[in-house]
C-alpha cells in the first residue's frame, strides 16, 4: 500500500511537471502558482479519508479538493494525463493498473 501511494505522488509531480513545462514556459523548476497547488494536492492526498483503501483520485467518491482548486487540477489533469503515457510510459501503466485494480484489493 506505501508503494502505491509513493507511486501516486511521483506520477502527481510528474503531471505537474508535464503541464508547468508546457503551459508557464517552466524549465525543470515549477512555477510558484503550480509549486503552491501541487503541495496543497500533496496535502490533501496525505490527509484523506480513506488512506488505507485509497483508490486512486480519479475514482475515488469522495472529494478533497476545493472547488477552485478542483478546477486547476481538473485542467492540469486533462492536459497532462494524455501526455503521461509517452512522457513516462511505466508511471502511467502503473496508474492504469491502480485506476482498474487497486479498489479490487
Amino acid at each position: 500500500m506505501k508503494l502505491r501511494l509513493e507511486r501516486e505522488h511521483r506520477t502527481m509531480t510528474e503531471l505537474f511537471r508535464i503541464y508547468c513545462r508546457d503551459r508557464h514556459d517552466a524549465g525543470q523548476e515549477l512555477c510558484a502558482g503550480c509549486t503552491d497547488l501541487q503541495h496543497y494536492a500533496a496535502e490533501r492526498m496525505a490527509q484523506c479519508v480513506l488512506l488505507h483503501a485509497k483508490p486512486t483520485c480519479a475514482t475515488c467518491k469522495v472529494r478533497c479538493f476545493a472547488p477552485p482548486q478542483q478546477m486547476q487540477m481538473w485542467a492540469v489533469l486533462r492536459h497532462s494525463g494524455p501526455q503521461l503515457f509517452w512522457r513516462h510510459p511505466l508511471l502511467a501503466f502503473w496508474h492504469f493498473f491502480d485506476t482498474r485494480y487497486a479498489p479490487l484489493r
